[in-house]
C-alpha cells in the first residue's frame, strides 16, 4: 500500500539540500549578500564546497531559490489559488499570506539586499522579480484567466487586474518596511482588515456580469 504523502520519507538529497538553503538565508541575514561567500555557507552546513556547487552553481542561484520558496508559499501548490477555489478565498488567502510575508523583518531584509546589489549584479535582481513577485503575478494571472472563464470572474486582462489587486495589497506597507526602519507592523487584525478591502474593491470591477 503506498504510503500517505504526509508521511513519505524526504530523500536525504531534497533534505540535504532545504539545509543548504535555510543555513544560507540565515548568513544572508546576519551578515548581507557580498560579505557572504559559498565557502562559508559550505563551512557553516558541515559540507564540502563541491557539494553546494553540486546544489547551486553560484551564490547568487542560492538566493535565488531562497526567494522561490517564500514564493512557493505565498502561491504555491498547497494553495487554493491551485486547487482552484473561489475568487474570494483565493485572492484572501493570497492577500494575506502575501502582506504577512511582506512586513517580516527578514522578507524586507531580502527586499533590501536586492535593491543594495541590483546595480553592482543585475542578474541577482532579475532573478529576485523571476522567482519571486515575478512568478506570483504569474501564478495569479493563469488563475484570473481561468476564472473568467469559468464565468466566476470577469478579466479582459488577467496580467494587468493581478498587477493591480498585488499592488492594492502591498504598496504602502512594502514601501513602510522599506524605508522607515522604527515602523511597527501591522496586526493580523489590520492585515485582515486591510485584504478583505482589497478583495471587495477587486471584486466590485472584476467580479462576474
Amino acid at each position: 500500500m503506498p504510503k500517505d504523502p504526509a508521511t513519505r520519507k524526504v530523500p536525504r538529497g531534497a533534505r540535504r539540500r532545504k539545509q543548504l538553503i535555510d543555513v544560507a538565508e540565515q548568513m544572508l541575514l546576519e551578515r548581507g549578500f557580498p560579505d557572504t561567500t559559498m565557502q562559508m555557507i559550505a563551512e557553516a552546513a558541515g559540507a564540502s564546497k563541491e557539494t553546494l556547487y553540486r546544489h547551486f552553481e553560484s551564490k547568487e542561484l542560492l538566493f535565488a531559490e531562497i526567494i522561490s520558496r517564500k514564493a512557493h508559499q505565498i502561491s504555491g501548490p498547497d494553495t487554493p489559488m491551485a486547487r482552484g477555489g473561489s475568487p474570494e478565498t483565493v485572492l484572501s488567502e493570497l492577500g494575506i499570506n502575501l502582506l504577512r510575508t511582506i512586513v517580516t523583518g527578514e522578507a524586507s531584509f531580502l527586499f533590501r539586499t536586492v535593491v543594495a546589489e541590483a546595480a553592482r549584479t543585475p542578474e541577482l535582481g532579475d532573478l529576485f522579480y523571476q522567482r519571486g513577485p515575478g512568478l506570483t503575478v504569474e501564478r495569479l494571472t493563469q488563475y484570473l484567466a481561468e476564472a473568467s472563464a469559468r464565468g466566476e470572474l470577469h478579466c479582459d486582462d488577467p496580467t494587468l487586474a493581478a498587477r493591480l489587486f498585488l499592488g492594492a495589497v502591498v504598496s504602502q506597507f512594502h514601501l513602510r518596511r522599506l524605508f522607515q526602519s522604527t515602523w511597527k507592523s501591522p496586526t493580523e487584525k489590520e492585515i485582515g482588515r486591510h485584504v478583505k478591502a482589497a478583495v471587495s474593491m477587486f471584486l466590485a470591477q472584476f467580479g462576474p456580469r
